[in-house]
């Protein structure tokens, strides 16, 4: 198993979470290039970021996890809640640089990239943002630079 982050084709890039009312959080950008809109909205799950994935619940939301590391754990098709990410984009603060389970068959980054969901790693404080979401409703756009796939 590769390190998530250990290549170039893995390597990340600038991005962008730009949200309706002209916040803009800088990140950098994991899993499939490309813009992508949706509501977003938030999971506090310590663990399970494959199931939030793979969630139809999820289908066209951009999904703030609230954990401060995702993906250590890696993916494996027993823990697939669907046949696929529903989620139309994925926000952690931090992106585990390494896969350590012996269950592990392969990088958060690449099941996103396969599947066509943009990820971006971004210190939108997700409590900050969850309370004025609260107040004025949901709001989303991330927004990624591009790069060949």
């Amino acid at each position: 198993m590769r390190d998530s982050l250990s290549d170039d084709k893995n390597a990340l890039i600038p991005a962008l979470l730009a949200l309706e009312d002209g916040t803009v959080y800088r990140g950098f950008g994991f899993g499939s290039a490309g813009d992508m809109t949706g509501e977003l909205v938030f999971n506090t799950a310590m663990s399970g970021y494959q199931e939030v994935l793979t969630d139809p619940s999820y289908r066209g939301q951009i999904v703030m996890m609230t954990a401060p590391e995702i993906g250590n754990v890696g993916v494996n098709p027993e823990d697939f809640e669907s046949d696929r990410p529903y989620c139309a984009g994925f926000v952690v603060r931090d992106l585990s640089p390494r896969v350590s389970n012996w269950r592990a068959q392969g990088t958060l980054a690449d099941l996103m990239e396969k599947s066509g969901v943009a990820g971006i790693t971004a210190r939108a404080d997700p409590m900050l943002r969850s309370r004025r979401s609260a107040r004025r409703g949901s709001e989303g756009r991330p927004s990624r630079g591009q790069r060949s796939m």
